[in-house]
């Protein structure tokens, strides 16, 4: 999802196939190493954000195009954000950051979408235990972060997807219930 062509090539790919494209559910991530930022490379640093941000921003440009394109216009991207953006972890410098700017990209496309009928709205899913969130658990085992089933990250996107085009879910925050967001500090 970072080089170009290939994004273009799958989407022309499924639009092909498929006739149209209505959603997209744009998710990347990568956390990086968790350390101080100067400690993070240059070069993990470009990764992080290779794929975090610019994978996003690749995925978002082709459906955008394909959505302005296709007659009837329209379609909704959501773009899957991160609680990170609103309380990092500490050592989470090249994760969080980018997960800020996409809050950044989904507003923006909100507002270039309006006049050919192209939604976006964003997730912010907290400790849904990923792959990504299986490594923090095994840094520290005996006390693991509260976590939640992806099944249900799954149903609340899929209700964002369903609603009609005159509709639209801006931003929401979905974590695990114990999780420390509200009243950390």
């Amino acid at each position: 999802m970072t080089d170009p062509d290939s994004v273009e090539a799958a989407f022309d790919s499924f639009v092909d196939q498929a006739g149209r494209l209505d959603v997209l559910f744009n998710n990347a991530g990568m956390f990086g190493s968790a350390a101080p930022i100067d400690e993070i490379s240059v070069e993990e640093w470009r990764q992080v954000r290779s794929v975090n941000l610019d994978g996003m921003f690749l995925c978002a440009r082709a459906a955008f195009a394909r959505m302005r394109a296709q007659n009837p216009q329209g379609g909704r991207i959501i773009n899957n954000g991160s609680i990170s953006a609103h309380v990092p972890r500490e050592g989470s410098v090249t994760y969080t950051t980018t997960k800020h700017a996409i809050t950044g990209l989904t507003k923006t496309l909100s507002l270039d979408g309006r006049a050919y009928d192209i939604a976006c709205g964003q997730s912010d899913i907290g400790n849904a235990r990923t792959e990504l969130l299986e490594g923090i658990i095994a840094k520290n085992p005996d006390n693991p972060p509260p976590t939640m089933a992806v099944e249900d990250v799954s149903k609340a996107v899929l209700q964002m997807t369903e609603l009609g085009p005159e509709a639209n879910v801006q931003f929401m925050t979905l974590m695990a219930t114990k999780m420390p967001f509200i009243g950390r500090g």
